[in-house]
């Protein structure tokens, strides 16, 4: 048979070109490569065959003389083809009466087929390991702000398919994690995520899957506060943040540093909902030091107020010091209490958040708090 082994090679390939459309399609050196494992593979069957008491030989060297770069090129299915068409031209040259080889191309052939799958195996197993590792480092520059230009690239080798508004979810990490369950449930929920693990830290970072501007009126995507509500079950117990939307991934960080300092402050609202906005944790993140909230305080709430009314702010802070008290606001600042629920209305309206809740009280006395402490004291200049 060894004189045969270039005959059977040269078959080998004319049948590939014949047979296999892709084969033609792929580059002339990755085609040679190929070319070089078919011809690995029968002249080690060749070998093994003439003397089966020899050292046991590896079905898994067959691959040795290709390079790494073909397993990007040939996928596993592709692989599969090759050695039924290799098996397929050496039965051809065996008599029908040789059952010996026969049974011996059989036995190899399922050897190679068993080691070409271990070969993609290890290489699937490699590649999780280093998408992982990538993961980690793109959560990693998300979190600390710290972007540079191989961020993008390093987003798309990890097959990010966000395209749309992006937010940033923090919680604990579960004792198990299952990062696979994670996906899948955002994948339902038409979202993305990206998952780091940061000591007893769970962060994801949550993109849709399309602009919410590409939507259809009556398709609207689900907020990301329900998101968060499906993907909490995979979260570990103790308190789940979730940061406020920004337009796009590059804007993640600033969803990232409100999550991370609600996170850090949660324990302190007694029955915090699981999960919790970021942003209803203004006060307590502002007492901590936080100068995002701080400023969000300022320039979401104080500024627009006092832009646009007066009547407005002196009424919210009348309000608010009398114990969110209709009848005692009306009576200091000498109107009807009708006028004070209108002008409270108007409130809700111009900043979205509303003086007669509990929690939003603390958060719009927090703001004004904090805004008249920013304001320059009278008779100086700013």
């Amino acid at each position: 048979m060894r004189v045969i082994s270039g005959e059977l090679s040269t078959a080998t390939l004319k049948r590939l070109e014949d047979t296999l459309p892709w084969y033609g399609e792929i580059p002339p050196g990755r085609r040679s490569a190929v070319g070089l494992v078919a011809q690995a593979g029968i002249t080690s069957f060749i070998s093994w065959f003439e003397d089966p008491t020899s050292t046991p030989w590896i079905a898994a060297d067959v691959f040795g003389a290709a390079p790494r770069e073909l397993l990007r090129s040939v996928s596993l299915l592709q692989t599969l083809q090759l050695i039924r068409i290799a098996v397929e031209v050496v039965e051809a040259r065996v008599k029908a009466d040789d059952d010996v080889l026969r049974e011996a191309i059989l036995l190899y052939s399922r050897e190679v087929a068993f080691a070409a799958a271990d070969v993609y195996a290890r290489a699937a197993e490699a590649r999780g390991l280093w998408d992982a590792r990538l993961e980690a480092l793109v959560v990693d520059s998300i979190l600390s702000g710290e972007y540079d230009n191989e961020l993008p690239s390093r987003i798309a080798a990890l097959g990010w398919n966000g395209h749309g508004e992006v937010c940033v979810l923090v919680g604990t990490s579960p004792r198990m994690l299952d990062v696979d369950q994670l996906r899948r449930t955002a994948r339902h929920l038409d979202a993305d995520v990206l998952i780091g693990v940061q000591g007893s830290r769970l962060v994801l970072v949550i993109g849709r899957a399309a602009p919410r501007s590409e939507k259809a009126d009556d398709d609207q995507p689900l907020p990301f506060i329900t998101i968060a509500e499906q993907l909490e079950p995979g979260f570990g117990s103790g308190h789940l943040v979730l940061g406020p939307e920004v337009p796009s991934l590059v804007d993640a960080s600033k969803s990232a540093k409100a999550a991370l300092a609600g996170f850090a402050v949660a324990r302190s609202w007694r029955n915090a909902p699981r999960p919790t906005l970021a942003n209803d944790l203004l006060p307590e993140r502002a007492f901590a030091g936080d100068p995002l909230a701080r400023s969000t305080l300022i320039n979401k709430i104080y500024k627009p107020l006092q832009a646009h009314s007066t009547d407005l702010l002196t009424t919210l802070w009348c309000y608010l010091d009398n114990g969110r008290s209709l009848e005692a606001t009306a009576r200091e600042l000498f109107v009807h209490p009708n006028t004070v629920r209108y002008r409270l209305k108007r409130v809700s309206e111009v900043i979205g958040w509303d003086a007669t809740g509990a929690r939003e009280a603390l958060i719009l006395q927090a703001a004004l708090i904090v805004g008249s402490i920013s304001e320059p004291e009278p008779g100086r200049a700013r």
